[in-house]
């Protein structure tokens, strides 16, 4: 399975079955990157603690995360397995998990979608060379309301409480790591936690009462800037900037521009799960950043919301401007390094190679179904 993102990947050993799961997962996010930038847009600039708070636009805020963006996502990875059909289908599902749950399903998606596009292919073979001439439309459209009726019942009843017992159980050990003085290893919770995109359950559910709790008493609170830094995820994005695939490099300004002056975390997540390797990356800038918030005896008086570098020494106490910072940029510098590592320093010339034929099969196809030849190729995903 391959798109322009990522190049088909071969073998079958366990490297590259991981390759091909953050390949699926890239060819479901990566499309439709525009929209999370727009998403990103829009919330920075509008929610009240934003940069233009206006309350009619910051209305777009919740529908787009919690409804547009999981659809297209659910859309997409169905139309990976079956075509139009399973797109089709896959964002019938997608609104069962929607429903389901209160957080946004973005994960949900990427399981549903994918899921009810491969059930209606299986039973578009079985009802193919079964269907009477001139009937084909009613059995087809027929099969994919009852199949995408179907899946949606199945993710509002089962997808939503799963997901809520997964943002339970990470709110409890993040508690317990926070309870024991272990506050480096909340990285290695937080971070995998918050590119499923449960940041805000984990931040607001767990980090912020507890932080708000120790600020009363002392003046101050580090468990703020535990989830919030945005150090981890701008030392991401400045390395695919620099050793990314070549394809992806155009996108990452953008990204880091809306990640770390906007405070749009989520901004950066589907570089992540299109190479879950990198989650190492941001591990290890989160728990350095927190070592040094830890030795520099940082603090801030309340959550910084969105979680900007200026929203963070916004509500930064007095005296407090250089430790907030160097947490900053020593998360920044670690993950960076970390990532620039995992990434080959983008000296992988066979990665290179493979991403430019996958990119040239790509146009060839387009070139050959405008001049109305079939295409030998359907959009998928892949990993570079």
């Amino acid at each position: 399975m391959s798109t322009d993102y990522t190049p088909a990947v071969q073998g079958t050993g366990v490297r590259a079955t991981i390759q091909r799961f953050g390949g699926h997962l890239a060819g479901m996010i990566m499309p439709n990157i525009g929209a999370f930038i727009a998403w990103g847009l829009i919330t920075a600039l509008f929610i009240p603690t934003g940069w233009l708070p206006n309350e009619n636009l910051a209305a777009l805020v919740d529908p787009m995360v919690k409804v547009l963006l999981p659809v297209l996502i659910g859309y997409t990875g169905g139309r990976m397995v079956h075509g139009q059909r399973g797109a089709v289908v896959g964002a019938v599902a997608t609104m069962g998990v929607v429903v389901g749950a209160e957080v946004p399903m973005f994960l949900g998606a990427m399981i549903i979608g994918p899921l009810a596009a491969y059930l209606i292919k299986l039973v578009d073979g079985f009802t193919e060379q079964r269907t009477r001439a001139g009937f084909e439309m009613l059995v087809d459209n027929f099969t994919a309301g009852i199949v995408g009726g179907a899946m949606a019942l199945l993710g509002v009843a089962g997808i939503g409480p799963v997901v809520e017992t997964v943002t339970r159980a990470a709110g409890e050990a993040v508690g317990w790591l926070v309870g024991n003085n272990l506050l480096p290893l909340a990285s290695v919770l937080i971070e995998p936690a918050k590119v499923l995109f449960l940041n805000n359950a984990v931040n607001h559910g767990v980090l912020s009462p507890l932080g708000v709790a120790e600020a009363a008493e002392q003046g101050r609170s580090v468990l703020f800037m535990l989830e919030t830094n945005p150090g981890p995820g701008l030392g991401l994005l400045l390395a695919f900037m620099f050793f990314g695939p070549r394809a992806l490099r155009p996108s990452t300004p953008a990204a880091a521009i809306i990640h770390f002056l906007g405070g749009i975390h989520e901004i950066y997540f589907p570089y992540v799960l299109m190479k879950p390797r990198l989650i190492l990356a941001v591990i290890a800038g989160g728990a350095a950043g927190i070592f040094t918030f830890i030795l520099t005896g940082a603090g801030l008086v309340a959550p910084p919301s969105p979680g900007s570098v200026f929203a963070y020494f916004a509500v930064t106490p007095r005296g407090g401007w250089f430790a907030s910072a160097a947490g900053i940029l020593v998360a920044t510098a670690v993950s960076f390094a970390v990532a620039a590592v995992l990434l080959g320093f983008g000296r992988d010339r066979g990665e290179e190679t493979a991403t430019d034929s996958a990119t040239d099969s790509a146009a060839d196809s387009a070139a050959d179904s405008a001049a109305g030849a079939p295409s030998a190729t359907a959009p998928t995903s892949k990993e570079a």
